[in-house]
């Protein structure tokens, strides 16, 4: 096997879900390509870190040179409710379930001091921000992945909301344990949305 096809293997098996074996038809696929189709694809390649940027109030990608993402920009949306995510990702699957109109804040992660995520390596700090410079009451709602991580994340939030005395700006729920993947990036439309409407106080 060439040596530019070699390395072209080990470069997309190093991507997240993709086997060797995934990673060869990959590479197979992209070595009988149009051409056009390849430049396009090396460009796009190229530019995604150039042309992203973050938005200052959630923390989701957003196109390079917008403070604001296209939800935080929204006026129509419901700013009392602020839903609680972990990824990026995860906010795209609550809004393509189409049963959210609220807005979010984007963690980054959770608390998971074995694989050495702390407190300070999330965006927590923005959050408060926001709490502290809200004009109204916010529903927070907890939608992190339901496991150890989850309860770490959601134990410090309502321990930092008392230590802090803002409780009375704030309503904490979380969704329902409808969801039948466990995981909000796998779950269907239905479920989702169902969790949403039904979800509970904490």
């Amino acid at each position: 096997m060439p040596e530019a096809l070699k390395r072209l293997i080990q470069n997309i098996a190093l991507l997240p879900w993709i086997g060797e074996n995934r990673a060869t038809k990959l590479a197979f696929f992209l070595l009988s390509a149009n051409e056009n189709y390849l430049k396009d694809f090396r460009q796009n390649i190229a530019d995604i870190k150039e042309n992203t940027s973050i938005c200052d109030t959630c923390g989701a990608i957003t196109d390079a040179g917008k403070q604001e993402c296209s939800i935080c920009s929204d006026r129509t949306r419901d700013t009392s409710t602020l839903c609680i995510v972990e990824e990026y990702l995860d906010m795209l699957t609550i809004e393509q379930s189409g049963g959210y109109n609220g807005v979010y804040h984007i963690l980054g992660g959770a608390i998971s001091p074995i694989n050495g995520v702390f407190v300070g390596d999330l965006n927590f700090s923005k959050l408060f921000e926001r709490i502290d410079n809200s004009e109204n009451k916010l529903e927070l709602i907890i939608a992190t992945n339901p496991n150890i991580e989850w309860e770490a994340t959601t134990s410090f939030l309502t321990e930092e909301i008392e230590k802090r005395k803002i409780k009375y700006k704030v309503t904490i729920t979380r969704l329902s344990r409808g969801i039948s993947s466990g995981y909000i990036e796998y779950a269907d439309n239905l479920s989702l949305v169902s969790a949403i409407r039904e979800r509970r106080e904490i």
